[in-house]
Formats: structure tokens, sequence, C-alpha cells
């Protein structure tokens, strides 16, 4: 009987039936995972609303006020130049979830994109595989901070330096779940009914990479977070004019000793932002890998 590119789908693994009611079953499972994507919404929120919210010019300077402690008046306190801290965290939330969010998109559209024609096409494998494993080589903070020194300091360059350590580990994942779905018999079927590469890939291989790249995806957007703040904070990150998490430690650190809440208030809303992210990922983990969802 000959094979049709119709009664290919059929023959397609369970993996491809939507996964948001999984998702939602393991959320509910999992309340860690509601808490995270509660806290993070609630963050973006913070970021989106920022002027809205009892704020002030973050750069607005006031000799007359510097190293105020926190009080009813300065929620935060204020820093060395009198700039108001709650103001300058409300508003570094921007650059920090938008880095992070960033960074998690191009990265898995651009590893995806490569691991999928690394993992099909064997004759490309060793060329990019090899570029990929020299990324890897260098440690990913050393690497966007030679990145950035080559780069003027801006948001952007952050996002692209950040984005080209982040791209090979989705690069290998993608790769390695290729490796085994073209050896599959619905991919068989599918070259032996002569179906051209890219619907092959776009209809048959695509779709059962979803899961476990949203789970990266989350994971990358942590890592992208800590990556900026630890740039910003060595000087090698977004302007001071921008204020972020990073750099409002960066500019406390002199000053810790006596005015530990510069370095307070940022950092736990950087650790709120990482944990809340890793949180989510975890309970996407649970939903979408079948393993577990049997054990559940």
């Amino acid at each position: 009987m000959a094979v049709t590119t119709d009664s290919l789908d059929s023959a397609a693994p369970a993996s491809r039936s939507p996964t948001w009611t999984r998702i939602k079953d393991a959320l509910r499972r999992h309340p860690t995972a509601i808490i995270g994507a509660v806290v993070l919404v609630l963050l973006i929120l913070m970021a989106a609303l920022a002027p809205f919210l009892w704020t002030v010019d973050p750069q607005a300077i006031s000799p007359a006020r510097r190293l105020r402690h926190p009080s009813e008046t300065y929620w935060f306190g204020t820093d060395m130049l009198g700039r108001d801290v709650y103001s300058r965290v409300v508003y570094g939330a921007r650059v920090s979830l938008t880095v992070g969010i960033f960074v998690a998109l191009f990265a898995t559209l651009i590893g995806l994109f490569l691991g999928l024609v690394t993992g099909y096409l064997r004759w490309l494998d060793g060329i990019i595989m090899r570029i990929m494993d020299g990324l890897m080589s260098i440690p990913g903070v050393l690497l966007a901070i030679a990145l950035m020194a080559l780069t003027k300091a801006s948001l952007e360059n952050v996002i692209i330096a950040i984005t080209v350590t982040e791209v090979p580990r989705v690069v290998r994942l993608i790769r390695s779940l290729v490796l085994t779905l073209r050896e599959q018999p619905y991919v068989e079927a599918a070259i032996a009914a002569g179906t051209r590469t890219p619907k092959i890939l776009i209809r048959h291989i695509l779709p059962n990479t979803v899961a476990p790249l949203l789970v990266q995806a989350t994971y990358i957007c942590a890592s992208a977070m800590l990556t900026e703040a630890i740039l910003s904070f060595l000087g090698a990150g977004t302007p001071p004019n921008i204020p972020s998490w990073g750099n409002i430690m960066a500019e406390g650190r002199s000053l810790f000793q006596i005015a530990t809440y510069l370095i307070f208030f940022p950092g736990i809303f950087l650790s709120l932002a990482v944990l809340s992210v890793n949180m989510l990922g975890d309970g996407l983990r649970d939903a979408l890998d079948p393993r577990l969802a049997r054990n559940m």
C-alpha cells in the first residue's frame, strides 16, 4: 500500500497532542509553580506601571538628601547622590525583565533553527557544532564581557552579548532531540513518501521539540537576568544613566557597611525574579515530561 503524506500525521507520536491541558494539570499539582507565575506577573506589572507606583525620577539628584535610611518618606532610602532607591529599583525591573525575556526569545529562536538544521542535515553538523563547542568552552560571563568590550554600553548590546552565550545550549538540546526523532518510523515514512525536508522539519519534528524548548527558555530567562546583573555590577553592562538592579548594587558596594539597603533591596528583587522564573520552569518541566507525568 502506498504511503501518503496525509496518513503520516496519524503516525506521529502522542506528544503532538495539545500540551496546555497537561500544563494546567501540573500547575494545579505544583503550587510552587503557581506562586512563581504569580510573582513573575506581579514583577512584570511593576515594571510596566513604574511611573504610576508612587515613584519619582530615578535619576533626580539631590545632595541634601543623600544616604537617607529607609523611612516613611524614602521607602528604600536614598543613595550617595540623593536619588530615591525605591524608584530606581522599580524602574530597574524593566531592564532585568527586558533582558531576560528578549534573550530567552532570541536564543530559543536562533538555537531552534540551528539545532533543527544541524541535527537533520549531517553535513552541517560538524561545522556548526564545532562553533558551538568553541563558544561553550569560554565561560558565559567572560564571553559576554569580551563582547561588551568590543561595543558601547547599551541595553541592546547587553541583550546581544548574553544571547550569544546562551544559543549553544539550545542548539545542543534541539540537535539531540532531532537526532532521535529523525530515526522514528513516522519520519522515515515521510522521507519514503518523498516529503520535502522543510515540511518534515516543520510538521513532524518541530512539534516534538516545543515542550523541552519551553522549559529551556525559562532557565535561559533566569540565567540572562543574573548575567545582566553581573555585567552591570562589573561595569560592563548597561550605562549608569539606565537604572538596573546590577548597577544599583555596584554603586552601593563601597558603602555596604554603612548603607546595606543599597544592595539589599535590588538584591531581593533580583532573587525574587530569578526564583519565580525557576519555579515556573520546574512546573513546566513536570507538566511536559511524560516520565514525570506518569508518576503524578
